[in-house]
């Protein structure tokens, strides 16, 4: 767990994406809390390219680098894993 700007962040590194994403493997960082409009968000060390259409709509340097996300909202008030796997099922 780490702070920036006031806001929380889960740092998850060298998470290895599904087939058809590229590049395969990037580090992960969640915010639970509420940022850019939504709940929470998923960041993100590059911007993905592969078998599905993000809408990529937002990139912000936090703990002083470079993170990129994706339009996508969740169900809110889940647990931290839920969250996060919440996420990731649009890169399914």
């Amino acid at each position: 767990k780490c702070d920036d700007a006031g806001a929380s962040f889960i740092m998850i590194p060298a998470v290895t994406l599904p087939d058809g994403w590229n590049p395969p493997t990037v580090d992960l960082l969640f915010c639970p809390m509420q940022r850019d409009g939504y709940s929470s968000r998923l960041y993100f060390s590059a911007q993905l390219t592969g078998k599905n259409n993000l809408n990529w709509n937002t990139t912000a340097v936090i703990l002083g680098r470079t993170w990129y996300a994706f339009s996508w909202r969740i169900e809110d008030n889940q647990s931290l894993l839920k969250s996060i796997f919440g996420y990731l099922k649009a890169l399914k």
